[in-house]
C-alpha cells in the first residue's frame, strides 16, 4: 500500500519538553492505522503536527505529496480533535457542524447548495443523528459528539481522516458505529489515522498499529504490535 501521510524526522518541543523527537513514519492509504501510546507519548502533537496545526523545530509532513496547509486547502484533511480541544457551549447546531465539512466546495458566496445539503444529509444519516441535527452540538452525549464530528469528515468527503481518542467518553453503541464507519470509508480508500487506549478492540479497528513514545517504537501489524515485549516500549514496562 501506498503511504498517503509521509512524517519524516519530526522533531516538536514546547520549552525544554520534548514532545516528538525524530519521529518517522508512514500511514498507507486505504486502511485505518491506530496510535497507541500512554498519556503524555505526543500522540495529540503529532496529529497536530500533521493537521498543520503545530510547526515542527525540525522534520517534514506531507499528506498525499502536500503540505499540511495545501492539503487543508484542498479540503483533504478531515479532523476529529480530543473532546476538550471543543467549545461545546458554542451557539452552533449539529447540522451546522457538518456543513462545516462542506466549506472548501462552497462556492464564492459560501452559501450552501442543493449537492453540499445532500451530503450532509447522508452524513448525519450514516452516524445516526438525522432525528438531532438542529439540537445544539453541546447538548449531545459524548458519543453522539464523536460521531457528529465523524459526519464532519464524512460530509467533507475528506482522503484523510485524523481522529485523536475518538473512543474517550464513548458509549459502546456509538463505539461500535464509528468503528464501523471507519472499517466502511478504508475499504472505500479513505487513510484513517485514530488513537486509542482501548487495545482489546485494535484488532478489529485497525489494519496496522504505530506505537508512540515520544518517538516511534513500532510500525507494522496489529498482532505483533500487541505483543508484550512491543507494547513495553511504549509503556515503559518491564517484562523480565
Amino acid at each position: 500500500m501506498s503511504a498517503a501521510i509521509s512524517v519524516t524526522d519530526v522533531t516538536v518541543r514546547y520549552g525544554e519538553v520534548h514532545a516528538l523527537d525524530d519521529v518517522t513514519l508512514q500511514v498507507p492509504a486505504g486502511a485505518v492505522t491506530g496510535l497507541i501510546g500512554m498519556n503524555g507519548s505526543g500522540k495529540s502533537t503529532l496529529f497536530k503536527s500533521i493537521a498543520g496545526l503545530v510547526r515542527p523545530q525540525a522534520g517534514t509532513v506531507l499528506l498525499e505529496g502536500a503540505t499540511p496547509a495545501a492539503a487543508r486547502r484542498r479540503g483533504l484533511l478531515g479532523y476529529v480533535p480530543q473532546s476538550e480541544d471543543v467549545d461545546w457551549a458554542f451557539p452552533v447546531s449539529v447540522r451546522d457542524v457538518v456543513t462545516m465539512g462542506r466549506y472548501g466546495h462552497l462556492g464564492p458566496l459560501r452559501r450552501a447548495r442543493r449537492e453540499d445539503r445532500a451530503a450532509v444529509d447522508e452524513a448525519l444519516e450514516r452516524v445516526d443523528l438525522t432525528a438531532l441535527a438542529d439540537r445544539q452540538i453541546g447538548q449531545l452525549s459524548g458519543g453522539q459528539r464523536k460521531r457528529a464530528f465523524v459526519a464532519r469528515g464524512i460530509a467533507q468527503d475528506a482522503g484523510i481522516l485524523l481522529l485523536d481518542e475518538p473512543f474517550a467518553g464513548v458509549d459502546k453503541a456509538s463505539e461500535a458505529l464509528i468503528v464501523r464507519l471507519l472499517r466502511d470509508l478504508a475499504a472505500a480508500g479513505r487513510t484513517v489515522l485514530v488513537s486509542t487506549h482501548d487495545l482489546h478492540a485494535l484488532p478489529t479497528l485497525a489494519d496496522r498499529a504505530v506505537l508512540l513514545q515520544q518517538r516511534v517504537v513500532f510500525e507494522g501489524p496489529v498482532a505483533e504490535a500487541l505483543k508484550p515485549e512491543q507494547l513495553a516500549k511504549a509503556f515503559g514496562l518491564d517484562i523480565a
